[in-house]
């Protein structure tokens, strides 16, 4: 499939709706666009490769956006991205080379929008944010996709999403410089590979109060490898108590691992009270193949997954979380979590994970500015293999 044809075909669906006119001429839609942005400074400190020593990286980057004002229901969206790391060792260069050490500029947003009613379509460069096809945030450079995308809220309480994507753009490309759009490589199986390209369907529902049901499916069209995902999640309140409910399901076809079929079962309990929060969580994974959560490391949903470095896809594995959270003021939160993973000796064994975040937004004069600090740290049952731990400091600017 050709993003050209695409685009004309998405283009024409949404041009069968009503229009919302916004500015007069293409000069007053630059006019009356938006700028925004952020700056980041990153420290990290990495121990999780036993054939290389630990160490650490220091990164500064800047993002830029532009949204022009809509023209006949049209506007332009224009992001860049920048990545230094002027400081970096040798190590770690190799320990960070394939998320953080990646210096360079990026277009990673260059996309024409158009608006008719309750559809909106982009075509070209663009951050997407779906259950199977997702782009990660939280590193210096957040990844970006090649394609096209029609959301639709027509239907009461109802969200449905379509996008088509053919190139993909990581934070770094492995060898020193920023990532470029290019195919995307799964980490988990054999497909997809974005050969040809990969689409996604979203399905997303609140008619019953409290209760949020999704849906989504996703296909690699050159080996015709299907992903799918679905989850139910209901909040509720009594007297002071917020309580939550969740329950997760992924799917895999043998397309997409390369050998048989595979599922991830997660269940999730959390509730609140004022400042206090908790949850437990659990998941399972079949035992014959690795469960593929997505394309892009945002597609990454599992409840039972740590801040860094758990995963809970692998075959035959078992997960165990725990987590409890304080917000000592709207603005300062600090969370903390343990999480037991169990493959049964299948490959991994089994590891524990004790997991601590705190968040600090300031305010007043220094709106904007916000302080995240991260560690992790895995301990594995496994002889002769060696515990991890990381370490991150990001602070961050949007205006």
């Amino acid at each position: 499939m050709k993003l050209a044809n695409l685009s004309l075909a998405v283009l024409c669906v949404a041009g069968l709706s009503t229009c919302s006119f916004g500015a007069d001429t293409l000069s007053d839609a630059f006019k009356e666009g938006k700028v925004s942005g952020e700056l980041k400074a990153f420290y990290w400190d990495r121990d999780r490769n036993p054939a290389i020593p630990s160490a650490s990286i220091f990164n500064t980057g800047v993002t830029l956006g532009y949204v022009t004002g809509s023209l006949g229901g049209f506007s332009l969206g224009l992001t860049g991205q920048s990545n230094s790391a002027p400081f970096a060792s040798a190590n770690a260069k190799t320990q960070f080379g394939w998320d953080e050490y990646g210096s360079g500029a990026q277009l990673s947003e260059a996309y024409l929008a158009y608006n008719a009613g309750k559809t909106t379509v982009q075509v070209g460069r663009m951050f997407l944010n779906t259950p199977l096809i997702a782009s990660l945030g939280n590193r210096i450079v957040k990844e970006s996709f090649e394609g096209a995308s029609i959301v639709n809220t027509d239907i009461p309480n109802t969200t449905l999403t379509a996008a088509y994507v053919q190139k993909f753009q990581a934070q770094t490309d492995g060898a020193g410089h920023i990532g470029e759009f290019t195919r995307y490589n799964n980490p988990y199986g054999t497909s997809p590979l974005l050969e040809d390209g990969a689409y996604t369907l979203v399905a997303v529902n609140k008619s019953i109060t409290g209760l949020t049901l999704t849906a989504a499916y996703a296909e690699d069209i050159n080996t015709k490898g299907a992903m799918a995902y679905a989850e139910a999640a209901y909040a509720f309140s009594v007297n002071a108590l917020n309580y939550g409910l969740a329950a997760q399901y992924y799917y895999n076809d043998k397309d997409i691992t390369g050998s048989k079929s595979s599922d991830l079962l997660g269940l999730k309990a959390s509730v609140g009270y004022g400042a206090l929060s908790g949850y437990v969580a659990y998941s399972t994974v079949s035992k014959d193949a690795t469960v593929t959560p997505g394309i892009g490391w945002g597609a990454d949903l599992a409840y039972t997954g740590t801040i860094i470095l758990s995963s809970s896809y692998p075959a035959n594995t078992d997960a165990y979380a725990i987590g409890l959270g304080y917000a000592f003021t709207p603005s300062t939160t600090l969370n903390v979590a343990y999480t037991v993973t169990d493959d049964d000796d299948l490959s991994y064994g089994k590891a524990s994970y004790v997991s601590l975040t705190g968040n600090y937004a300031f305010s007043g004069a220094l709106k904007g500015l916000n302080f995240l600090v991260m560690y992790d740290k895995e301990n594995r049952d496994k002889a002769g293999t060696k515990d991890k731990d990381e370490f991150r400091f990001s602070a961050s600017y949007k205006f």
